[in-house]
């Protein structure tokens, strides 16, 4: 993304004709959130002075402490490309203040900030992510609401005539182009109607802010389509759940990627042995947060593709971590539980506090599995020490609560939040009965 200041952004504003800025974070649902204001009020917002009521946001704060100032990202400056020639819309991607100037702690955002501060007290200078998110595409009914309607046939990588969503993904993709994405690939993925767009890894707070533009311009591309992008992992039965697997790699200046060892086995370093071993420990305590849905543990079975255990291998695609082939300044760590639902800010503090774990601690990385974990049984599992990832929202946040580390990524304020308002969802679907049970039961008992 290209840097800015606060000059670029005056100019830039008043030659394009941007009449209304959109000033965005995000809360802890991962939910953007926007505080919509004239280009009138663009001095006050690049001076830090735009305020807000903090009370009315998922965890954020109760009403008698709700006012939050606004402080704009000025690289995050965007042009919508899609707005209106009688004047366009930009956007700002924020930090929350509190009003005497300090962070907010329940700003996701400012959370991971915080500890790639701590990555960087221990030597090195940049975490880097490769996020490749997928999306379904319904049709939308003459209301304009979503159905489950699918507007194509096709499989994996498959192209027109059966690919019908291909149009709007090659829409999607010139829009991010035009905001300044570089995108490497996009295709139709394994499910009809499922869809991935990959774009070029970057430091992380550049990227969990790419995603969460991603997932806006997705959804407001495909309306034009009269269609309907969902990131809701598993909407439908019976077909493959939507990933969004995170590539990770830690680097100790621009040229010395920290996870690559010429000499090392399998060309991996200690440090990317040690962070495995980290992510490995602490995958079950970050489940809820990389999968934070209800819905998320429907997509987290057997068969699938989806990882359901805990384990790494350099080649097949059944563990929770995989180490794709590319090394040099490529070497990367992929994590292939996390789905779209999850905050990004969030999902990554809680991995690279794990990885960081593991590297402090010099933690025993244990031996990779290279036969495929499906086709084990749970015996054969057990003996070489593969557990299993939370089964349901409830177990993924049981877990959470065992493990402190979780606490220590999130920080107390997020946690409790999100601990919190899990907690309910999970109590509200709890007592939910489902059509499933009705047609099981009724006639039976």
């Amino acid at each position: 993304m290209a840097k800015f200041t606060r000059e670029d952004i005056i100019k830039l504003a008043e030659e394009s004709n941007v009449r209304y800025l959109r000033l965005q974070f995000s809360d802890i649902l991962g939910t953007i959130k926007n505080v919509e204001v004239p280009i009138s009020q663009l001095e006050k917002v690049l001076d830090n002075e735009m305020m807000f009521d903090g009370s009315s946001i998922e965890g954020f704060v109760r009403i008698e402490e709700s006012d939050m100032k606004l402080h704009p990202d000025l690289d995050t400056w965007v042009i919508f490309p899609w707005t209106s020639d009688k004047g366009k819309v930009a956007r700002l991607i924020c930090d929350v203040y509190k009003p005497d100037g300090t962070p907010f702690a329940g700003d996701p955002r400012s959370n991971l900030k915080r500890v790639l501060k701590e990555m960087e007290s221990i030597g090195f200078t940049d975490f880097n992510l490769g996020p490749e998110p997928e999306f379904f595409l319904f049709k939308l009914d003459e209301k304009g609401e979503p159905t489950l309607e699918l507007n194509d046939n096709g499989g994996y990588f498959d192209l027109a005539p059966t690919d019908l969503g291909e149009n709007c993904r090659r829409d999607i993709v010139l829009e991010l182009e035009d905001m300044g994405f570089d995108i490497e690939a996009s295709h139709h993925e394994v499910a009809p109607g499922q869809h991935e767009i990959d774009f070029k890894y970057a430091d992380a707070i550049t990227a969990c802010d790419n995603i969460q533009t991603f997932k806006l311009v997705v959804k407001t591309i495909a309306r034009k389509h009269n269609l309907h992008a969902t990131f809701m992992p598993k909407p439908l039965y019976g077909v493959s759940g939507s990933g969004m697997h995170f590539n990770v790699s830690l680097f100790k200046g621009p040229k010395e990627n920290a996870f690559f060892d010429p000499n090392g086995e399998m060309q991996l370093s200690d440090d990317a042995r040690h962070f495995i071993a980290g992510v490995l420990k602490h995958a079950r305590g970050f489940t809820a947060v990389c999968n934070p849905l209800v819905n998320s543990y429907k997509r987290l079975v057997p068969g699938y593709e989806a990882p359901v255990y805990i384990a790494w291998s350099g080649q097949n695609r059944s563990p929770l971590i995989r180490i794709p082939s590319s090394r040099g300044l490529s070497t990367r760590v992929e994590v292939r539980s996390v789905d779209p639902s999850a905050n990004p800010y969030m999902a990554l503090a809680t991995i690279l506090q794990a990885g960081l774990d593991g590297i402090k601690n010099k933690l025993a990385c244990p031996a990779p599995v290279d036969q495929n974990i499906y086709e084990m049984n749970r015996e054969e599992r057990e003996a070489v020490g593969i557990e299993d990832l939370p089964s349901t929202l409830y177990t993924a946040i049981k877990s959470m609560k065992e493990d402190d580390m979780m606490k220590e990524a999130l920080g107390e304020h997020i946690y409790r939040a999100f601990i919190h308002s899990k907690s309910i969802e999970w109590d509200m679907y709890r007592m939910q009965v489902s059509e499933w049970e009705r047609e099981q039961y009724m006639k039976q008992y």
